[in-house]
């Protein structure tokens, strides 16, 4: 059997990664379940952003009038200093780059989208499916269920998270570092008329990016803090309102004006986990592969998450389809991704790093940004470029 028409696959995990490579998967033929350990498949958080890069995967999934249905377009990102709201560099999106969609979303709407995309495509998706453990070291894949239960999976691939069952089976466990920031997520009603701008207000050790979602509805805040203090990792820490706003009551109005009412908030530990050494095992009765978050974890400081996400299950995808489970797909799959991957990451953490400067480098580097702003208006947008300029799919046809 060549390719993966006909073929039975078994995706581990119902995030953004598993249920884009489960229809990419099964648009080819594939016989495809996704295993998910919760009730629902529900997402936790609030917005996310879907950049050129992701938006060329949905889109060649067939899911682009879904896309544009679910999502609101970003007319503009903005930095402004965090003390009194001042703008230091306005990069306009529909100017600068006018063929091509930056879309602001709630994260569950990404996700109902995907999982209704996959579900028409012929999907199973099977949910309280707690997988304790992958064992890779027999002729065909392994799981091992909560309860004790055992079952094959000969074409196996790990789009399971942070923690990633798979990933672990395939690298061993590698513990994570705290990067010494924590996060808050929360979300607020939007004032009426809330412009499509992703705003990211920057400030010495801290920064706050927000934007509307869901037509303009709802703002989604997420808040950035340097500090000592261990978190647990993890996304449903819930936190004292009073808690963020004493973080940032420096901050300008704008700001202060938004964290004033927050209700509800999730507080998170930023860690780093390192790329994946390796992406994929070959048995001698089976395969097991692994992408999005369960490769390449990475801070959110690029927006680039979701959007590698889709990129990998599209490459995946395309790779399977074209060569079928293998040595040439694993080595073809991680050669296209790996270096991209760690790149992203790689500059995610700058980014980081930029938005809290302080003293003398703060006001040099804002002065620059606000110089080169007037100069040559489209050169903040133009150096990630290679980011939001790529499109997998042209790639991987």
């Amino acid at each position: 059997m060549s390719g993966v028409r006909g073929r039975e696959i078994t995706v581990l995990g119902a995030g953004v990664a598993g249920l884009a490579v489960a229809r990419a998967l099964a648009l080819r033929g594939a016989q495809v379940t996704v295993l998910e350990r919760a009730e629902a498949i529900r997402e936790v958080g609030a917005g996310l952003q879907i950049t050129p890069n992701g938006a060329a995967v949905l889109r060649g999934l067939g899911l682009g009038p879904a896309l544009e249905a679910a999502t609101q377009r970003a007319a503009a990102v903005e930095l402004r200093d965090g003390r009194d709201d001042s703008l230091v560099l306005r990069m306009d999106l529909a100017k600068l780059r006018p063929g091509l969609g930056w879309h602001l979303t709630h994260r569950a709407d990404l996700i109902d989208l995907l999982a209704d995309g996959a579900r028409a495509a012929g999907v199973q998706i099977r949910l309280l499916q707690q997988i304790d453990s992958v064992d890779l070291s027999g002729p065909c894949p392994r799981l091992l269920t909560a309860q004790g239960a055992e079952s094959l999976a000969p074409l196996l691939i790990g789009a399971d998270g942070l923690h990633s069952r798979v990933r672990g089976a395939l690298n061993g466990v590698v513990p994570p570092f705290f990067t010494g920031q924590v996060a808050w997520r929360a979300t607020i009603p939007a004032e009426p008329g809330a412009a499509p701008v992703a705003e990211v207000h920057m400030g010495a050790g801290r920064h706050l990016v927000s934007y509307p979602l869901r037509g303009g509805t709802l703002r989604n805040i997420v808040a950035v803090e340097e500090r000592s203090r261990w978190v647990e990792e993890g996304w449903n820490q819930p936190d004292d309102p009073l808690a963020l706003q004493l973080a940032f009551e420096s901050f300008g109005p704008r700001v202060r004006g938004w964290l004033d009412q927050v209700r509800e908030l999730w507080l998170w530990g930023l860690f780093r986990h390192p790329v994946a050494e390796v992406w994929g095992r070959v048995l001698p009765e089976g395969m097991a592969v692994i992408l999005g978050d369960a490769a390449h974890p990475t801070l959110p400081f690029l927006a680039q998450g979701a959007n590698m996400a889709l990129e990998d299950a599209w490459a995946l995808a395309a790779l399977l389809d074209r060569h079928g489970p293998g040595a040439a797909t694993l080595a073809a799959y991680q050669d296209a991704r790996v270096r991209r991957c760690d790149r992203i990451v790689s500059a995610a953490n700058g980014n980081a790093r930029a938005y809290h400067l302080s003293g003398v480098a703060r006001g040099v580097a804002h002065l620059g940004l606000r110089v080169a702003g007037r100069i040559a208006p489209g050169a903040g947008l133009a150096r990630f470029d290679w980011i939001h300029g790529m499109d997998v799919t042209r790639d991987f046809p």
